[in-house]
């Protein structure tokens, strides 16, 4: 196909299906500088025990079906399902800690370009706190 030309899929029914425990991730579109759109399919997995994911990019991930649970390290957890987003902002730490044994958890996760530590947040000045 012509790069130019428009790509057509289905999010629920193109690519591989996870077995119980497993998750399948397939790369959507990816753009120079780093953004991605991430399609991400997974039934009955968590991340390793005392895995964090700890990324240098902002994250946006939305659950189209399905339900999973988000982990932070102060203990606080957030149950997803269909409809619920989360922005995960780059070098936040965060575990997914469970998705539905019981059916396939669809995600659409969208992966802006990577930030160094000390990059000032998206709407903020240089040398001010994110907190209120």
């Amino acid at each position: 196909m012509h790069p130019s030309e428009p790509c057509f899929g289905r999010l629920a029914g193109d690519g591989r299906r996870p077995g119980l425990g497993e998750e399948c991730f397939h790369d959507l579109l990816t753009a120079p500088g780093g953004t991605r759109i991430e399609r991400i399919v997974s039934r009955g997995s968590a991340s390793p025990p005392g895995f964090w994911y700890e990324q240098d990019w902002d994250e946006f991930v939305l659950i189209l079906s399905g339900a999973a649970v988000l982990a932070f390290p102060d203990g606080t957890e957030r149950r997803m399902e269909a409809g619920d987003y989360a922005i995960l902002p780059a070098f936040y730490r965060h575990r997914v800690a469970w998705t539905d044994p019981d059916r396939e958890t669809l995600w659409l996760a969208v992966h802006m370009p990577p930030q160094s530590p000390d990059a000032p947040e998206l709407g903020k000045e240089p040398g001010t706190s994110a907190l209120p």
